[in-house]
């Protein structure tokens, strides 16, 4: 491994499964994905059997809160210290360039370790490596519990570089029939294709480090975005996983008093990619409410008051292309779906930048209020209908962000409402592959 303390990048040694280990079994989607579908994580756990899998050792987020947390996480560092013993991984040190293929889309990245030291997710933080969006704080305690004590990290963490000259990662792309494949095939349950090549070229992961330094350099930097210098510079912005690189963070600052500067668990291993990639779409993020006991839309209409206009929709089509369409300036659009009807809500002269603000900040105060209701965020538009149909149940069905705006908004803004947008929909979010020795 080698370490780029001055743009916090570690090139580290990444295990992977030795040959003849069925890969479609090993491989399995990040464990925040189908908080409500249970019956999608039972398909899982059918097609991986007791084959190796990345499958034993996480806690899919569904049984958060029920008696299987506990013996899961147990479980799941007993499968890692298991197939350490078995000997059931290689060793590879260097960069892994990955293709992804989706739904006729290919994203491009590269896995390495960022350094902890180097980001911060709190609010307001003017760090190298930065969350792009609000933390959960109560969400870090349990992944926090797998990670203690556990010898290995899998990652499903996603963060992106801001390289519209393309600089970093598509060079690689360019000469990637060359590097040694180490993984080709298909994703469970109709979740496209993954690809992995070593980058064994000391000259090649030199240009990728020396691409990275330019893009962190103060005179790049500021230049790019206008900023005074009272910004700090952000290189790499959180995409997907901010709750599994907050977790590594919070563990790290527990250990590193005992264990000194130099503990592998200084480092997380990520994949990062370019915001330009064209394969890259940002998906909304939209929001079921359950178990509700009042008029949420009467509720809605206290909250906003005189700013808010609601249109009843009987067509849930019509509805979703309005909230598409092109706002007035000072206005934000989002779409109610429950099982009284659709509405389309428009609200004048919000106090967030974003629709999916202004709805956050009502149903933070609302759930306040109404303890018996719980919320979840939800990937993709049938599963938003077909939850907030159910009767009690309320979707929030929301607008994407433009990509192209991340950067910009999380530098002078922060970061963004928790739960904006999602790299992609939920199959097509980061698959569980290379792991690192974090003890």
């Amino acid at each position: 491994m080698r370490n780029y303390p001055h743009i916090g990048v570690q090139i580290a040694d990444i295990l992977l499964p030795k040959p003849g280990i069925d890969l479609q079994k090993w491989a399995v989607i990040a464990c925040d994905q189908f908080t409500s579908q249970p019956e999608y994580w039972e398909k899982v756990a059918a097609l991986v059997g007791e084959a190796p899998s990345t499958f034993h050792m996480i806690l899919p987020e569904v049984y958060l809160g029920t008696p299987e947390e506990t013996r899961r996480i147990q479980s799941a560092q007993e499968a890692m210290r298991r197939y350490l013993e078995a000997n059931l991984f290689e060793t590879y040190s260097g960069l892994i360039y990955v293709e992804r293929t989706v739904g006729g889309k290919t994203r491009r990245g590269l896995v390495l370790a960022l350094d902890l030291e180097k980001y911060e997710f709190t609010p307001g933080a003017q760090s190298l490596i930065r969350a792009t969006e609000g933390t959960i704080l109560e969400r870090i305690p349990p992944r926090m519990r797998i990670r203690r004590g556990a010898p290995l990290e899998l990652p499903h963490i996603l963060v992106l570089i801001d390289d519209p000259e393309r600089t970093v990662i598509e060079p690689v792309a360019e000469q990637s029939e060359r590097l040694p494949l180490l993984y080709d095939f298909d994703l469970m349950l109709g979740s496209g294709h993954l690809r992995g090549r070593w980058v064994d070229d000391p000259a090649l992961e030199q240009q990728v480090v020396q691409a990275l330094e330019r893009l962190a350099s103060p005179e790049v930097f500021y230049t790019k975005y206008g900023v005074e210098r009272d910004k700090g510079v952000l290189l790499f912005a959180v995409g997907d996983g901010n709750h599994s690189l907050a977790t590594a963070k919070s563990v790290w600052e527990e250990l590193k008093a005992q264990v000194g500067p130099d503990h592998p668990a200084r480092y997380a291993l990520v994949e990062i990619e370019n915001l330009y990639d064209e394969g890259l779409e940002f998906e909304p993020i939209h929001r079921v409410v359950f178990n509700v006991q009042s008029d949420l839309v009467a509720d809605l209409k206290a909250w906003f008051g005189e700013r808010l206009t609601l249109q009843h929709y009987a067509d849930e089509d019509e509805m979703v292309e309005q909230v598409h369409r092109l706002p007035v300036q000072g206005e934000h659009r989002f779409g109610i779906i429950s099982a009284q009807g659709n509405w389309l809500a428009s609200i004048q002269r919000p106090d967030s930048n974003l629709p999916v603000g202004s709805v956050q900040a009502f149903l933070d105060a609302w759930l306040k209020e109404h303890k018996e209701a719980k919320i979840d965020y939800i990937h993709g538009r049938e599963v938003v209908s077909r939850l907030g149909r159910q009767p009690g149940n309320y979707g929030f069905y929301l607008p994407a962000m433009p990509k192209t705006e991340l950067f910009r908004t999380v530098i002078l803004d922060g970061v963004l409402p928790r739960k904006t947008f999602s790299m992609g929909e939920a199959i097509e979010k980061r698959f569980y592959m290379e792991a690192r020795r974090i003890a």
